[in-house]
């Protein structure tokens, strides 16, 4: 059909919104509140354009046969500046402790459009801060947009709800004993006022450099895909991470290790529990690498505990096996010694400090976990400049893992990686639905049934399939996330799917980059075993553990009258 944008003829397919229309087109509308991730709400009306001598919101508003729309005439410009005023009257400015800070919408918008921030009192300056985990929901800066209820609901979860607040809703959170967060921050990068972040993000970036220990950074798989977003640069993978290591170096790591050298070791060990359990034909095998996976099934479907397989996770297991090599190399305690994981994702924060994780009384792993946000934020903070800095190595010993050991930071890398160590062979994959697929492969003359699941609402189906049939799969992948790790809660922002596939493509070129693909033809993975992983004992020590049915997260709430206690 045809309809005039801007005095331009354009032929738009029917169902689609004005929005997307134009953004098709070229022609810019701002929006504050759209995701693609997430149902429409138009609740922030900053896209409003005029149509027909009508002011309506683009996000919602479909395009139909004779449409004459102008994107910023003088009457769609003063809506937007007034919608503008008063979305900042129900949100709280703490710009600095924010994970828009080096890229907000809302404050590039008042600029634009000459919005006076404080027209209109307050009305949020008495709502509370939840803490909840490793997650911080400052209802303060809540402008209502309901995006935090609409992921939160995709992922099956249904922890974020509406309540009634003097006369108005509110985003609150579920109080029943059957219903849990899972701390996959999908909150967090979905909201574009900032009212979710993770507990300590920003404030406690500077701990980790404790000049009395020796500082060891880990840099999970994923984040050579995205640290360049947090400094705009579309970066190869390599040279990212290259810049990455200089960087940590210049701020006073010691050591930077790679964990994809730990994901090999987790593919080692998982093959040999896979094998096991065919022989037994105790399965379906089930992997434990995502944190928030295994908080899910811990809360929710604990009877599937016995099928997760116990190895554990690469940050974990290169974390233990890092404080091992170093204590001895250099002759301190492990005490001396501060692991400080960069992660995509708010759950590992969780996870690093599960008691049964320690390698001996009252040490774990992995000491301080950061995001790919709290990096970039501490590198700008000490005035790095990332483009220009000349790049570094990762050190050696845990510095060069195999193209399998990669490519676990994005959905179906965890799998990939086991059956093609057990049997060489390349996996096609039948895409049932988006965020399931399956596959099968015979291994010693038996058909084995593979699943790969993103996002855990798709996890959930899984599952139920498995409670009816137990037998219906044999090996399952999952991750929490959108497409695995690349989409992690703790990623830049902007993230969508445009986004993640971009930074799929930068992890996959960086994993076909590596000159080893097996994880058991690594150098390095074969002197762990050697020094390190020389008897069943120290394996299970610092490669395998438990889990346990999880109680519900302890809600913490502060009325924040006074800000500054924060």
């Amino acid at each position: 059909m045809e309809i005039v944008i801007n005095g331009m003829k354009i032929e738009a397919e029917p169902e689609k919104t004005i929005l997307q229309v134009a953004a098709h087109c070229g022609i810019d509308i701002p929006s504050l509140c759209y995701h693609s991730d997430c149902n429409i709400g138009a609740s922030c009306r900053v896209c409003v354009v005029e149509c027909n001598r009508r002011i309506v919101p683009a996000c919602s508003t479909k395009v139909a046969k004779g449409m004459n729309i102008v994107t910023n005439s003088e009457a769609a410009q003063r809506a937007r500046k007034i919608n503008l005023e008063l979305l900042f009257a129900q949100h709280q400015e703490e710009c600095d402790d924010c994970v828009w800070n080096n890229n907000c919408k809302m404050l590039d918008l008042a600029e634009i459009y000459g919005v006076k921030i404080a027209r209109f009192e307050d009305r949020k300056s008495h709502f509370p801060r939840y803490l909840f985990g490793p997650i911080e929901f400052d209802s303060s800066k809540c402008i209502d947009c309901r995006n935090c209820i609409d992921v939160c609901r995709k992922q099956s979860i249904g922890y974020l709800e509406l309540k009634e607040r003097e006369d108005k809703t509110e985003v609150s959170l579920n109080k029943s004993e059957d219903n849990d967060c899972i701390y996959c921050g999908q909150c967090i990068i979905h909201c574009p006022a900032g009212a979710f972040e993770s507990v300590g993000e920003f404030e406690d970036i500077e701990k980790p450099f404790n000049k009395e220990k020796k500082v060891v950074f880990q840099i999970a798989p994923a984040i050579r895909a995205t640290i360049g977003e947090e400094f705009g640069l579309h970066l190869d993978g390599t040279r990212a991470i290259k810049k990455l290591v200089a960087s940590l170096k210049e701020i006073g790591a010691d050591y930077v290790f790679d964990v994809s050298v730990g994901a090999d070791i987790t593919t080692i060990e998982e093959c040999k529990e896979f094998v096991e359990r065919l022989e037994k034909n105790y399965l379906p095998m089930i992997t434990s690498c995502c944190p928030s996976w295994i908080r899910f099934v811990e809360f929710y479907y604990p009877e599937f505990i016995p099928n997760i397989t116990s190895v554990r996770s690469p940050q974990i297991i290169l974390g233990g096996i890092v404080k091992e090599y170093i204590s001895k190399k250099e002759n301190i305690d492990m005490e001396d010694i501060s692991v400080v994981s960069v992660m995509p994702c708010v759950s590992k924060k969780h996870e690093a400090k599960r008691k049964e994780l320690e390698i001996k009384e009252g040490v774990l792993p992995v000491d301080s976990v950061l995001t790919t946000r709290e990096v970039g934020r501490l590198i700008r903070n000490r005035k790095i400049n990332f483009k220009e800095i000349e790049e570094e190595e990762l050190d050696f010993a845990f510095g060069d893992p195999t193209a399998t050991g990669v490519s676990f930071g994005t959905s179906g890398g965890v799998m990939q990686s086991a059956i093609y160590n057990i049997s060489e062979k390349r996996l096609d994959f039948n895409e049932i639905k988006r965020g399931i697929k399956e596959a099968k492969i015979v291994i010693d003359g038996r058909e084995i049934k593979l699943c790969v699941v993103h996002g855990l609402a798709n996890a959930r189906e899984v599952l139920e399939i498995l409670k009816k049939d137990p037998y219906y799969y044999d090996y399952i992948e999952v991750m929490a996330c959108p497409e695995g790790c690349i989409g992690g809660g703790g990623q830049s922002v902007p993230t969508d799917k445009n986004i993640r596939d971009k930074r799929r493509e930068l992890l996959c070129n960086a994993s076909s980059k590596r000159e080893k693909v097996k994880a058991k033809e690594s150098k390095e993975v074969e002197e762990v075993y050697e020094k390190i992983l020389r008897t069943e004992k120290s394996i299970y020590k610092f490669c395998h553990t438990k889990y346990y049915k999880a109680n519900k997260t302890l809600i913490r709430k502060s009325e924040q009258m006074n800000k500054d206690e924060k």
